[in-house]
This record gives structure tokens, C-alpha cells and sequence, in this order.
């Protein structure tokens, strides 16, 4: 299954709200966001807040099939929870995953693998 590393920017004054986020997809939205994730193709997902000094960062990993496919699907989604996700995502990054699905463009510069 494709890997796929994204880095949204938390705006300014936002990283509270973006912790708050993380906490409603881990308990009171869990079941709505484990139904999310699932119905398009996301093995699993982790996001990682980290500081420098252009400001906070979220990096996402995530693991999902058919990324294309899934993207579009994503995007055009007018569902009530992922209605509220994509809204939080702008909210709270700038970004819109109705126009930017997989997130701000990433190119994978490096990978390495021990073959020994």
C-alpha cells in the first residue's frame, strides 16, 4: 500500500485548536472518523505536530490504496462528517482539501532501505 507523507502548516494561534481536532478523531468522533478513514481505503494514519522555525507544522503519514481515486473521492465528498473534517483541515491549515485533496504538494526527495 502506498506511503504517503504530507506538511500542513498550522496558522497562526491555531495549534490548540489543532490538538483539539486530533482529540475529537480519538474519542468523542472515533467511530465517525474510524468510518471516514476506512471508507476511503486508509490503512492508517498518524499526524505529528512539529515545531520550527517558519511555525507549527502537522506532518501526516498515511498509509491507503488506490491514492487517486481515493483523493477525488475525498474531495468531492459532501458527507456531514467529512463536510466537518474538510472544514476543520481549512480552518485550521489554510488548506483546502476540496481543491488540495492529498494536501500540499510533496515530493519525495531521498529513501533509503537497508538491503543487507
Amino acid at each position: 500500500m502506498p506511503l504517503m507523507v504530507r506538511a500542513f502548516p498550522v496558522l497562526a494561534g491555531k495549534e490548540k485548536d489543532v490538538r483539539e481536532f486530533s482529540s475529537q478523531l480519538a474519542a468523542a468522533r472515533a467511530a465517525e472518523a474510524s468510518e471516514f478513514y476506512r471508507r476511503l481505503g486508509v490503512a492508517h494514519e498518524s499526524w505529528h505536530l512539529q515545531q520550527t522555525a517558519a511555525g507549527p507544522l502537522v506532518i501526516v503519514v498515511t498509509e491507503l490504496s488506490e491514492v487517486e481515486a481515493n483523493a477525488r473521492a475525498y474531495a468531492a465528498s459532501q458527507l456531514p462528517f467529512d463536510r466537518w473534517f474538510k472544514d476543520q483541515v481549512h480552518s485550521l491549515t489554510g488548506v483546502s482539501p476540496d481543491q488540495d485533496p492529498l494536501g500540499p504538494p510533496t515530493a519525495q526527495i531521498f529513501d533509503w532501505h537497508d538491503r543487507a
